[in-house]
């Protein structure tokens, strides 16, 4: 892994550490296909491993009863999973699950809790990520509670478009409805309102977004607050014309 270069990886995570800090990294990491489903982290149990992904998209899920899921964050190449553990959990009540496939470099947990240990840098740079992370929770319960189903689809496409880089989504209706918390039939009338301000334009098992500016109007404050504390952070644009990574 010593020919890894920094300038080359897409994580904005691995892009934005200090050089001697990714050195100590990288003999550390091992690059991982993950496929669609693919489970990151089981609810309950130790995490064993921390994910940067580089490309695809993962999803954190809190489950209610036997069938009632609703998605509560989201990861794609701007992050990382494993914050339970950076913060000394060790594990989740939620499980991360790959809901579009790619790839990512690993690290075990331990490991990176050592080298969390030793040095500053390293740690403030990951614990301002999960600040990152627990403000767009808290954002998705109060989009959840107070926007309206179609605005809430508007902004769950904004921020797979801004994590999968591109305005073609590989997305099924059945993905959506746990994302949204709702039957597939509300995602089908929630999708249809969305083309019908010609904002996107759906076919089986794909979303393209049409025209990104509108859509982002059309969320009507539920897309932007998560991202603008994001950039305030991190240093780096998640969405719209200033994407920088």
């Amino acid at each position: 892994m010593k020919e890894l270069r920094q300038d080359t990886v897409r994580n904005v995570l691995l892009r934005s550490m200090n050089s001697a800090d990714f050195d100590d990294l990288v003999p550390h990491l091992d690059r991982v296909v993950l496929k669609r489903r693919h489970t990151l982290e089981v609810a309950n149990r130790p995490i064993e491993h921390a994910y940067f992904i580089e490309d695809g998209l993962a999803s954190s899920i809190a489950r209610m009863g036997d069938d009632r899921d609703i998605e509560i964050g989201v990861t794609g190449r701007e992050g990382m999973t494993g914050v339970s553990a950076i913060l000394g959990a060790g594990q989740s009540p939620h499980m991360t699950i790959m809901q579009v496939e790619g790839w990512a470099w690993a690290v075990s947990i331990e490991i990176l809790l050592t080298l969390l240990d030793a040095s500053v840098t390293l740690r403030q740079l990951l614990l301002r990520y999960v600040h990152t992370t627990l403000v767009q929770t808290a954002t998705s319960a109060l989009v959840n509670a107070r926007a309206r189903l179609e605005e809430r689809l508007a902004r769950w496409l904004l921020m797979a478009s801004d994590r999968l880089g591109g305005n073609d989504l590989r997305l099924t209706h059945e993905f959506m409805a746990v994302m949204l918390g709702v039957r597939r039939p509300g995602v089908t009338e929630a999708m249809h309102i969305l083309e019908g301000y010609g904002l996107v334009r759906a076919t089986r098992g794909q979303v393209s977004i049409i025209d990104r500016g509108r859509l982002e109007e059309f969320a009507n404050g539920a897309y932007g607050a998560y991202e603008a504390e994001y950039a305030r952070l991190m240093g780096s644009t998640l969405g719209g014309a200033g994407r920088r990574y």
